[in-house]
């Protein structure tokens, strides 16, 4: 349940009720908005529990959860989350264009591909370090070294850097290195990785099991918030469907719904959404036209050598010109708001 508290409440009023819930073994998670403070109370609640708390002093009301998600959801934060990353914003109506290739593969390559992005607009810096593949014959990554490049594109860039985290025994390790720790679609459901990405303070870039519903993703996102992190970003990436023509189904009905049931941002990743280069701009813009606060590109020097990826990499020429697309498509976005 969430109990609203009066706009003239007082810190005194917040604190009793706080403990009033800890005393009956209640969570407690405060959300403070522009003109309310809501206590999120997470725990068996009965009739008799939300009428003694509707009676003590500052409670406007209190209101049960109707979601499975609560902490996520729009009951229990009505304000928009903002997470602030290298000095850009994700989720105040900026949008984020994220872009590098799939994977880190050397030194040399990722730098010249990250300086190229960059002078193209890109506002933060993508790769892998460590690459969960089907098969185990096919190449997993730089690893440490991988970290290593990542870092260094961020220092001579000035852009932020997201990477994939797999294993969490690697959190601490990988969150030295990096701005965001992604979370790829295979480990969706992975609740020991999910809860120990609670335990930092680092953004989460949440993406969407490839069988996943909304509700499932939403919750687990629900576990790296109740954690204690609630800097959670999440990705739509495309679900498997019986379509065969593109790699996943992208769905980008999940924007305006994310947007709905949570406070969380959301970005678009096209390139797995559609695994072709030649469907990437276009599903690009319409993920910005549906609402996304970002999108995720890969991009690489030469898509056809590419160790992982290839065929949904676009040339730094083609990204060049999706970042003019997209930026012309904000602008008019924006023009209609006016």
């Amino acid at each position: 349940m969430i109990i609203v508290m009066e706009a003239q409440a007082t810190p005194a009023h917040i604190q009793q009720v706080s403990s009033k819930l800890e005393e009956k073994g209640f969570q407690v998670h405060l959300s403070q908005g522009v003109e309310r403070t809501i206590i999120g109370a997470i725990g068996q609640k009965t009739t008799t529990t939300m009428e003694l708390f509707e009676t003590l002093p500052g409670v406007e009301k209190v209101v049960p959860i109707a979601q499975p998600f609560k902490m996520a959801s729009r009951e229990f934060k009505p304000d928009s989350s903002l997470i602030e990353v290298g000095g850009q914003m994700i989720g105040n109506g900026q949008v984020q264009i994220i872009a590098g290739p799939c994977a880190v593969e050397g030194r040399s390559k990722f730098l010249e591909v990250a300086h190229a992005v960059k002078e193209s607009g890109a506002t933060m810096l993508r790769g892998g370090a460590f690459k969960p593949r089907t098969s185990p014959y096919a190449f997993q990554g730089l690893e440490h070294e991988g970290l290593e490049i990542l870092a260094e594109a961020r220092q001579i860039t000035g852009l932020p850097v997201v990477t994939e985290i797999m294993d969490p025994r690697l959190v601490n390790e990988v969150a030295d290195y990096v701005d965001i720790l992604q979370v790829g679609a295979r480990n969706m459901q992975n609740f020991f990785l999910l809860r120990e990405l609670g335990k930092i303070q680092r953004p989460i870039l949440l993406k969407r099991g490839p069988s996943a519903t909304i509700e499932e993703w939403i919750m687990a996102a629900e576990y790296i918030i109740s954690s204690g992190n609630e800097q959670v970003i999440m990705c739509e990436r495309g679900i498997r469907s019986f379509e065969n023509y593109t790699r996943n189904t992208l769905d980008l009905s999940a924007v305006p719904l994310i947007k709905q049931l949570t406070h969380l941002p959301i970005i678009v990743d096209p390139s797995h959404g559609t695994g072709k280069w030649k469907l990437v701009e276009p599903m690009a813009l319409a993920a910005i036209g549906a609402g996304a606060d970002g999108v995720m590109v890969e991009v690489h020097q030469n898509p056809s050598e590419a160790l992982s990826d290839g065929p949904q990499s676009l040339t730094p020429e083609n990204f060049a010109r999706l970042v003019t697309r997209v930026n012309k498509m904000v602008m008019a976005l924006r023009a209609t708001e006016n």
